[in-house]
C-alpha cells in the first residue's frame, strides 16, 4: 500500500480514535485494526495545527499490513538557533516498518542514529523505509541536517491500569490545571493516556508510592516536574516538548525512577534530569535532547539538601546541543561538605555536543565544587558520535565563581571503561586537574577507551591533558 492519504483526513481519524477510546482503552481501536501497533489520538482543536510540523510525512505498519499515519509534533531545539524539529511516537510489539517522506526538496543521504543501533534503511520512490523489532528512540537525518531532523520514539506498550479509588486518568485531549500544577497524592497511580496533552506539570511533594505513567505529551511546561521530599516514585513514558527550562528533577528524595522519558528543548537552564541530594535514583531508556546538561547530579542544590548516593543512569540516548551529557558535583553545601558517591552511567549513546565555554566543556564531566567529595563513579559502554566543540572528558576540583562558594574537596575513583568516540568534530583535549594540593583528583582509570579508532594508552597531550594535583591515572 502506498502513501496516498492526505493530511486533511487526520481530523476524521482523530474523531474515530476518540470514539474508540470512549468504548474502551486508549488503544482499543488499534488493537482490533492492527494487532501489536498502537497509534494514539491527535491533538484536539486548534492544537492540531499549532503543534504540527509538516517537514516530513511519517507512517508505520506491521510488515505487509496497512500504513498508519503518525502525527508529526513540532519541538524547538538548540539555544543557538532555535531550530524546529519533528517528533513522532507510537508503541508496538513484534516488528514494524517505518516510512518517512521528506516533503520539501530532494536529498542524497540519510542517516538513522544512534549508529550503534545499526538500522539499515532503503529508499523507494523518495520514501525512506526501515524496520525495527524492539523499542528504541531514533533520529532520522537528511543530508547531515541535525537541526531539522525527525525524532522517532518507538516504545513498548504501557498497560492501562484498572480503575480504582487511587487511580487517576488523563484521557486524550487537552488538560490545563489551574496554577499549572496537577495534584498528586500518596499511593496514587496517575495514567496519562496517549493523545493527552498536558499544559502543566506534576509536583509530587512529600508523597510515597506514586506512579505517573503513560504516553501523554507535556506541552511547553513553564516549570520542571520535581519529585520533592518523597520516596518510591516512578515517572514513566511521558514526552516533554519544548520545556521553558529544565524537564524533570528529584530533590531530597529516595527510590525514584525516571523511565522512558523523552524531552526536547532549547531554553536556558534546560537540563534534562536533575538529581539534587537524592539516593537510589534510576534513569533508564531516556532520550534527552536539551540546550543544557542531559543529566546533572549534584548534592545540596535548590530544594535538595544533603548527599547524593547510588544513582544509576543506563540504556539512554543523550544529545546536549549545549553543555554536558553528564555533569557531576558542582553544587553542594560548603559548611556540610557533601558527598556524591556510587554513581553509574552505562550503555549510553551521545549523539552530539557543542559547548563554546571552556568552563563547561566535557561530554562526561565532573567539576567538584562547594567542598564536595565525588567518589566511586563508573562510566561504562558509552558511545560518543560527535563533538562539534568541547571535550570528551573533564574531571576537576574547581572553584566556580559564578555559582560556587568554595572549591571542591576531592575527586577519587573514577573509571572510564569501554568508551568509544568516533573522533568526529573538532574537540579540544580532555582535562584532568586538581584545584590544589589539598583538593586533589586521584585514582582515575581509562580502560578500553578508543578515540577515532585508536586506543588511549597514555596521556597523549593532543588528546588528554593531565594538570597539577592529580595522582593515580592509569590506562589499560
Amino acid at each position: 500500500m502506498g502513501f496516498t492519504a492526505r493530511k486533511s483526513s487526520w481530523l476524521g481519524l482523530a474523531s474515530a480514535a476518540v470514539l474508540a477510546l470512549a468504548a474502551g482503552s486508549a488503544c482499543a481501536a488499534d488493537q482490533v485494526e492492527t494487532p501489536g501497533l498502537y497509534v494514539y489520538p491527535l491533538p484536539p482543536g486548534g492544537l492540531f495545527y499549532s503543534m504540527h510540523n509538516d517537514t516530513f510525512t511519517v507512517r508505520v505498519r506491521k510488515p505487509g499490513g496497512p500504513w498508519r499515519d503518525l502525527y508529526e509534533y513540532n519541538a524547538k531545539v538548540d539555544s543557538d538557533g532555535p531550530s524546529d524539529v519533528s517528533v513522532v511516537q507510537f508503541d508496538f510489539t513484534g516488528q514494524v516498518e517505518i516510512g518517512v517522506r521528506k516533503n520539501n526538496g530532494d536529498f542524497k543521504r540519510v542517516e538513522v542514529r544512534p549508529a550503534s543501533k545499526a538500522i539499515r534503511h532503503r529508499v523507494e520512490n523518495g520514501i525512506v523505509l526501515f524496520t525495527i523489532d524492539k523499542p528504541q528512540n531514533l533520529s532520522v537525518e537528511f543530508d547531515g541536517d541535525r537541526l531539522h531532523n525527525l525524532h522517532v520514539f518507538a516504545g513498548a506498550p504501557i498497560a492501562r491500569p484498572a480503575p480504582g479509588p487511587d487511580v487517576v486518568f488523563y484521557e486524550p485531549g487537552l488538560h490545563a490545571p489551574a496554577g499549572g500544577v496537577f495534584p498528586v497524592k500518596s499511593g496514587q497511580t496517575v495514567y496519562v493516556a496517549g493523545g493527552a496533552i498536558l499544559q502543566g506539570v506534576f509536583k509530587p511533594e512529600k508523597v510515597e508510592n506514586v506512579r505517573i505513567i503513560g504516553r501523554g505529551i507535556v506541552d511547553r511546561p513553564a516549570d520542571q516536574l520535581v519529585v520533592q521530599n518523597s520516596k518510591n516514585v516512578t515517572v514513566e513514558g511521558l514526552t516533554f516538548l519544548t520545556p521553558k527550562h529544565g524537564t524533570i528533577a528529584c530533590a531530597s528524595s529516595s527510590n525514584v525512577t525516571f523511565k522512558d522519558i523523552k524531552t526536547l528543548s532549547n531554553g536556558s537552564w534546560s537540563d534534562g534530569v536533575n538529581v539534587f541530594a537524592c539516593s537510589e535514583v534510576t534513569v533508564e531508556r531516556a532520550f534527552i535532547r536539551t540546550s543544557d546538561d542531559s543529566v546533572a547530579v549534584y548534592a545540596t542544590r535548590k530544594s535538595g539538601v544533603g548527599d547524593t548516593r547510588r544513582v544509576r543512569v543506563r540504556d539512554s540516548t543523550f544529545w546536549p546541543d549545549v553543555a554536558h551529557a553528564v555533569f557531576i558535583g558542582l553544587h553542594g553545601d560548603t559548611k556540610a561538605r557533601n558527598v556524591l558517591e556510587d554513581l553509574r552511567f552505562e550503555n549510553i549513546d551521545i549523539l552530539g555536543l557543542d559547548e563554546d565555554d571552556p568552563e563547561y566543556q566535557g561530554a562526561l564531566a565532573i567539576s567538584a565544587g562547594d567542598d564536595n567529595t565525588v567518589r566511586d563513579v563508573l562510566f561504562d559502554d558509552i558511545r560518543v558520535e560527535q563533538i562539534e566543540e568541547g571535550k570528551l572528558f573533564n574531571v576537576r576540583t574547581v572553584f566556580n565563581a559564578k555559582y560556587g562558594t568554595s572549591p571542591g574537596l576531592l575527586v577519587d575513583g573514577v573509571r572510564f571503561r569501554n568508551i568509544r568516540f568516533s573522533g568526529a568534530g573538532w574537540p579540544s583535549p580532555s582535562t584532568i586537574s586538581g584545584f590544589g594540593p589539598d583538593r586533589p583528583v586521584r585514582n582515575i582509570s581509562f580502560e578500553n577507551v578508543t578515540i577515532a579508532g585508536k586506543r588511549l594508552k597514555a596521556a597523549d597531550p593532543a588528546v588528554i591533558e593531565i594538570g597539577p594535583n592529580v595522582e593515580g591515572v592509569t590506562f589499560k
